[in-house]
């Protein structure tokens, strides 16, 4: 809980950053649909040309007409973070959610993706050893919604959860079998899959920490990309000006990080 943004904060942030940016992503980490100002906030990044916008949300929260409002002010994409196939593990994972919430939103959007077929629906499903077996029903429940992209993460600790079975060992025997079969079922329906193979779970991915410094910009009351980056006087470029950043990142292209300090394991991702 670190507070809230008013409705004046977001045209100075727009104003200072967005020209900037190649995409606008709300939420993620914390839900969106608590935001009063979502619309708003979707306005501006297209007042500002942001190429890309996207919201991801657990999707219990918006009713049927903010759906439809967050479409129409030129939202790109929505993500629905899902861990579970039946109402029973869907709710034990998503902790005070509610299954029949979440398919009425389904039911929602598809009715959306009649009138507007752009509009992109991704489904994130996090993988752990006791909801990977029940994916091989996925579309017995969700065959009959439009959707556009599966997203498939194996579970890592980000944060304070009351799940704490992070090992991926469990789930490593039958990963492979199941991944590739859901794989086949989306290319038959013309879902783009996304999802690391095992191969990629048994080894660590580089990791070259400049990448995300040169391109994450992390927003959040209270901190705003830089720990004093003040929108009230800064832009993206007086900033960087000032702070000699183009001489930082140049160096940092040559730099490779010889070890990984983020407890995290960093993943390649397959399209399919």
């Amino acid at each position: 809980m670190k507070g809230i943004f008013k409705k004046e904060d977001l045209s100075k942030i727009a104003n200072a950053l967005f020209h900037r940016a190649l995409k606008l992503q709300i939420g993620c980490g914390s839900e969106p649909s608590l935001f009063l100002y979502n619309e708003e906030l979707i306005l501006l990044g297209k007042r500002y040309k942001v190429p890309y916008i996207s919201i991801t949300t657990n999707a219990n929260l918006f009713s049927h007409d903010d759906w439809r409002k967050l479409t129409n002010a030129g939202i790109d994409e929505f993500t629905l973070s899902l861990h579970g196939v039946t109402k029973e593990s869907y709710e034990y994972f998503m902790a005070g959610a509610s299954f029949e919430k979440f398919l009425d939103a389904m039911k929602t959007l598809t009715e959306i993706k009649e009138t507007h077929p752009k509009l992109k629906i991704r489904l994130n499903y996090t993988i752990n050893k006791d909801n990977l077996e029940e994916l091989q029903l996925f579309f017995e429940t969700f065959g009959i919604y439009k959707f556009d992209i599966l997203q498939l993460r194996p579970i890592q600790p980000l944060g304070e959860t009351d799940y704490k079975h992070f090992s991926w060992e469990e789930i490593l025997n039958r990963y492979d079998q199941i991944i590739e079969n859901l794989k086949k079922q989306c290319k038959a329906r013309g879902i783009t899959c996304i999802a690391p193979g095992k191969s990629d779970l048994l080894k660590e991915a580089r990791d070259n920490s400049s990448v995300v410094q040169m391109t994450y910009c992390y927003i959040r009351p209270g901190y705003i990309w830089q720990q004093d980056f003040n929108p009230e006087i800064d832009t993206y470029e007086s900033y960087s000006k000032k702070n000699h950043l183009s001489k930082i990142y140049f160096k940092n292209i040559f730099y490779v990080k010889k070890s990984i300090e983020d407890e995290n394991r960093k993943l390649n991702y397959k399209l399919e």
